[in-house]
């Protein structure tokens, strides 16, 4: 039995058992190892010691005993005694406990080690006094905060909220220090008697306790702590608005946080918080509300933005971010939308071409559902714009232009402010589409043609003829637009070909809107006449690609005469192919002058002036073999010669060096009148040797001689040609070129010549209206009114747009000439 006393009074063995195992008996433990080592020391006092007998193995010498046996206790302790001192060891623990509380809540180092503490709360719970213990804490609690902390709060008295504030929180962190220590100190009781019957953990009791002291209807100084908090951090959101030095971030960030940790953020702060934003919200429309729409979308723009990174920087709940929002959308953009969609205010920035204005101003409305209602505006104001550049013939010669960056500002505004919404692009197109079919501003000579139908291929003309440098840059496209064709497989980015082609489709749109086609198709074809006869065409890949353009836009009635203008010219190199053949093989040998002609298409091509020129006689003499050949191939065709469409090439020696002179046919004749003759000749001279009379022969001598390459001298000197004007041979020519193109000055367009080319477009519009309605009543025999009608607009829409009144027009003209007759309101095929 000394051998189990022995092992019993290890400490070292003794303890970790007790830590181990939380069913281990705590009746004997505080003693008997002390007890323990007293046995032993006396033994050893009196010079020897205990006898260990081992009771596991048998002795090699033992003899079984026959007799009675005996056992031996030494040391043995009386039951009262050993109640008692354990009594007193919980006595003592509790006194500990209390003493280490009371030293954690002054911010102390408790006297008895906070393991011993720990160890007490543990044998006073096994002992099954834990709810003793809980509510000795919980007293304890509850007393500090009211006693100490409490009054360290509000003893400053009347302070400001901000301030009580700062002492509330000063104290929430000693509050949680000293929590982390009693949890721990107390955290046996935690994981066993409060787990077991379901009571609020050491951590919930602390956090309820202070939340109670700060939130119950208790005064504290006459004053309401709740107020004081959520005040104060209501006032620190109002610092941080205004811009205030007194701001202290930290300080609200913290608070917002204690707040969430103390579970009154939803219950206490957001409703005090939601109220005053919604008092600084109404403040702020109103003292904007006065400013400019552009002012007032920056200032909303950035009020937004600062609520947003102030939710998202102090931790403010995503539910609060929401309300606040939803309340600044109400009150600054709901409440304000008359003016947000102010239709002067709106056209002033679109005007301006405020991109960002404009864009801020749809995320507004777009936050609160409303950018659809700014379609209208939008709408009214590229109908205005539009109507206004149409109508505007002082700058008549810019329109296509004009209205180009007007379409380019647009598509920028619809792409980087509207985020490519497709009701504002149908919108601008709608509107488009109006302006240039009112024939209140569109039309032109009261003929009822389009003006713009001229005007739109007129600016193609000048793309085909001169490409992109004639363009100003705003209408070229950006970066993104050049990426975007990249991307979609269209063209790579910088090529001039592809921008061309976009180019080109741009000008096409507006002509997608034009109803009357034939102003466009009459002008159209007049300009690609002149380029494909004077060679100036930029590129022949893009003449033939804008072509497919218009087949597929129009359809093949449409282009058939354009068409036919570039198989002319290709049978045109053909036939002199086999012309230059033919006399290769005649004896006439190889002609003196090089002679290229083009053989047009009558019906093809626009009708040009007969005009009489003295040819010499080396290009007489080709130009009656040429012919001669021709109609020996082509027997019953007549040839009508153009000279005024001709140009040539022609040598001219100058004392400063030789030079080759590229002009027209009308240049070279006069420019050979100076052969041989040593003196001036006078315009009537010029005038009966070359055949030119009045405009064709004064523009052709202006060309000549008061142009940049002046190869003539005039006298006397002047801008204008006179008919008493003499001209001489310029001796002191010289150019660093060796080829020197002498461009024509060419007639501008009068306005009747205008005025003739748009009634002859009416004219034609009324044969096309009167071959429809005989083509319809000869296949129908007889139609009412409103289907013939109905029947010829649908039939002539691709040419342009014709009006009921001008159909029923033609329909008399008809019934007058006997194709049909009328009965009631019915017509009956008679031709």
């Amino acid at each position: 039995m000394h051998s189990v006393a022995g092992q019993e009074s290890s400490p070292s063995r003794r303890r970790p058992r007790q830590l181990s195992s939380s069913s281990s008996s705590l009746a004997s433990a505080p003693k008997r190892p002390k007890h323990a080592d007293a046995g032993m020391a006396s033994a050893k006092a009196r010079g020897k010691l205990p006898e260990v007998v081992d009771l596991t193995e048998k002795p090699s010498a033992f003899q079984p005993h026959a007799g009675a046996k005996k056992l031996v206790i030494k040391n043995l302790r009386r039951p009262g005694n050993r109640d008692a001192q354990i009594e007193q060891y919980y006595a003592r623990t509790e006194k500990d406990l209390d003493e280490g509380l009371g030293a954690i809540f002054a911010g102390c180092k408790p006297a008895v080690p906070l393991e011993r503490l720990y160890r007490g709360v543990e044998d006073v719970c096994r002992k099954g006094n834990a709810e003793k213990v809980y509510r000795m804490l919980m007293k304890r609690v509850e007393k500090h905060l009211q006693s100490v902390v409490l009054p360290r709060i509000g003893k400053a008295g009347d302070v400001p909220e901000v301030d009580v504030l700062r002492n509330v929180l000063a104290e929430w962190k000693t509050w949680n220090t000293q929590t982390i220590l009693i949890r721990s100190t107390f955290s046996y009781l935690d994981r066993t008697y409060l787990l077991r019957e379901a009571l609020p953990s050491i951590n919930d009791m602390t956090i309820s306790h202070f939340r109670r002291m700060l939130f119950s209807p208790s005064q504290c100084g006459g004053r309401s702590l709740e107020n004081d908090v959520i005040g104060g951090v209501c006032v620190l959101v109002e610092y941080d608005r205004r811009g205030s030095t007194s701001m202290d971030g930290e300080l609200l960030k913290d608070s917002i946080m204690m707040l969430y940790v103390q579970g009154v953020y939803t219950k206490y702060f957001e409703p005090v918080m939601i109220k005053t934003s919604k008092a600084y919200f109404e403040e702020f429309g109103t003292s904007w509300s006065a400013s400019g729409l552009k002012e007032y979308i920056a200032a909303c723009e950035k009020l937004l933005a600062r609520e947003a990174s102030r939710c998202m920087a102090y931790n403010l709940d995503s539910t609060t971010e929401r309300l606040l929002m939803e309340l600044a959308h109400r009150i600054l953009i709901n409440d304000y939308s008359e003016k947000l969609l102010n239709e002067g205010s709106l056209a002033n920035l679109m005007g301006d071409k405020d991109l960002k204005s404009m864009k801020g101003l749809y995320d507004l409305l777009q936050l609160s559902g409303l950018q659809k209602k700014l379609k209208k505006p939008w709408v009214d104001y590229v109908r205005k714009t539009g109507a206004a550049i149409i109508s505007d013939k002082e700058h008549g010669d810019d329109m296509v232009i004009r209205l180009l960056e007007l379409r380019r500002s647009l598509d920028l505004m619809i792409r980087d402010a509207f985020g490519r919404d497709e009701d504002f692009l149908w919108g601008m197109r709608e509107a488009f589409g109006g302006f240039m079919n009112d024939r209140t501003v569109a039309a032109c000579w009261d003929t009822g043609t389009s003006k713009i139908g001229e005007m739109t291929a007129k600016h193609i003309d000048m793309l085909l003829r001169g490409g992109l440098k004639t363009l100003s840059k705003s209408l070229l496209s950006d970066a993104q637009d050049r990426a975007t064709a990249e991307k979609e497989g269209q063209a790579s980015t910088g090529d001039e070909d592809a921008e061309l082609d976009r180019q080109l489709d741009n000008s096409l749109e507006l002509f997608r809107f034009i109803e009357g086609k034939d102003a466009f198709e009459a002008f159209y074809k007049k300009d690609l006449a002149r380029r494909l006869l004077m060679g100036r065409s930029a590129s022949q890949d893009a003449e033939r690609n804008m072509l497919t353009k218009l087949r597929g836009e129009c359809g093949s009635n449409f282009t058939h005469n354009l068409e036919q203008m570039f198989k002319d010219q290709e049978l045109a190199k053909d036939e002199m192919e086999a012309y230059k053949q033919h006399c290769q093989n005649t004896d006439e040998g190889k002609p003196p002058v090089d002679l290229h002609v083009m053989i047009l298409s009558a019906a093809a091509w626009p009708t040009y002036p007969d005009i009489r020129l003295n040819l010499p006689d080396e290009v007489a003499t080709q130009i009656e073999r040429f012919d001669k050949h021709y109609k020996g191939k082509h027997t019953g065709r007549v040839l009508t010669w153009k000279h005024s469409l001709a140009h040539c090439s022609v040598k001219a020696v100058f004392p400063k060096g030789s030079k080759e002179l590229l002009v027209s046919a009308f240049q070279a004749v006069v420019l050979l009148m100076f052969n041989g003759t040593g003196g001036p000749l006078t315009y009537e001279q010029l005038s009966t040797g070359t055949g030119l009379t009045g405009g064709e022969l004064e523009r052709t001598l202006q060309s000549l001689a008061c142009g940049k390459a002046r190869v003539l001298t005039k006298h006397p000197k002047g801008r204008d040609v006179k008919k008493t004007d003499t001209f001489t041979f310029n001796a002191t020519f010289t150019d660093p070129k060796y080829r020197v193109k002498i461009n024509q000055i060419q007639l501008k367009e009068t306005k009747e010549e205008n005025k003739a080319t748009h009634e002859r477009i009416t004219q034609d519009r009324r044969f096309e209206t009167q071959a429809a309605i005989v083509r319809i009543m000869k296949s129908r025999k007889t139609m009412g009114h409103a289907e013939l009608v109905a029947e010829v607009i649908n039939l002539t829409k691709k040419r342009g747009s014709v009006e009921p009144a001008a159909i029923k027009k033609e329909i008399e003209s008809l019934i007058e000439k006997d194709y049909i007759e009328r009965e009631g309101n019915a017509y009956t095929y008679l031709a």
